[in-house]
C-alpha cells in the first residue's frame, strides 16, 4: 500500500509546483534537473534523491532548484507527467491517423497502442523504470483516470467511424474493460518489475486479449 504521508506530500508539492516556463534558459534549467535527478537514480535508485543532491549534480545553488521545484517529489512528477502528456499526443496521432484510413488495419492499430503504452509505462532503461514505479504508486490519480478515460473515448470513437464486420460494437462497458485490462496488466508488470517486460511474449498476450474481447 502507498505509503499515505508520502503520497499527502506529494499532492501538496504537486498543488505548488511553479508554473513551467518557456523561456529557452527557463527551460534549460529545467532540463538540467531533470537530468541530474536521472543520473542519481540511475546510480543510487530513487531512495537516495533529495533537492539538495539534485541542486549539487545539476551544478545550481539550492535556491535556483526551489525557483521550479518545492520538493524532490514534484521533479519526478513533473518527469513523468510530461512523459504521459507526449505519450497521449502520440496516441491522439495514431488513433486520428486511424480515423482518416479508408482500409483501416485493425489489428496493427490495436498492436501499435499497446507497444506504445509498453514502452511509455513499463519498458526502458533502469532510471525510466523507477521513475514509472514511483508514479504508478504515488502520482495524480486523478490525472491517470483522466487520461485512461480519455483513451479510451478515442477509442471507441475510432470504432465507431470505422466500424469492422466481425467486431463488437464499442460500448461503454467494454471500452472500460478494454482500457482497464490492458494498463491494469501493463501496471502490474512494472511494479512487479516483470522480466515478462524484456521480450516479446508479453505484447502478444495483450493484443490477444484485446482481440478476443472486441472480436465477435
Amino acid at each position: 500500500m502507498p505509503d499515505k504521508k508520502l503520497t499527502a506530500r506529494l499532492s501538496k508539492a504537486i498543488s505548488s509546483l511553479r508554473r513551467e516556463p518557456t523561456q529557452g534558459r527557463a527551460q534549460k534549467t529545467i532540463e538540467t534537473i531533470f537530468e541530474a535527478t536521472a543520473q542519481i537514480v540511475e546510480q543510487d535508485g530513487v531512495s537516495a534523491l533529495s533537492t539538495n543532491k539534485i541542486a549539487q549534480k545539476a551544478g545550481f545553488s539550492i535556491g535556483t532548484l526551489y525557483q521550479y521545484f518545492p520538493t524532490k517529489e514534484a521533479i519526478m512528477h513533473a518527469m513523468t507527467d510530461r512523459a504521459r502528456r507526449t505519450h497521449m499526443d502520440r496516441l491522439h496521432v495514431l488513433l486520428s491517423e486511424a480515423e482518416r484510413q479508408t482500409d483501416v488495419d485493425y489489428e496493427g492499430v490495436l498492436r501499435q497502442f499497446i507497444h506504445m503504452n509498453l514502452a511509455t509505462f513499463a519498458r526502458g532503461g533502469k532510471t525510466w523504470r523507477s521513475l514509472v514505479r514511483f508514479a504508478w504508486r504515488y502520482g495524480d490519480q486523478d490525472q491517470i483516470t483522466l487520461a485512461v478515460r480519455e483513451t479510451s473515448e478515442h477509442i471507441a470513437v475510432t470504432l465507431s467511424r470505422k466500424r469492422k464486420e466481425g467486431w463488437r460494437a464499442p460500448t461503454p462497458a467494454l471500452m472500460f474493460v478494454l482500457t482497464r485490462s490492458i494498463l491494469g496488466a501493463i501496471r502490474s508488470a512494472a511494479l512487479e518489475d516483470s522480466p515478462l517486460l524484456d521480450g516479446d511474449e508479453f505484447e502478444d498476450e495483450l493484443v490477444r486479449l484485446a482481440l478476443g474481447l472486441l472480436q465477435e
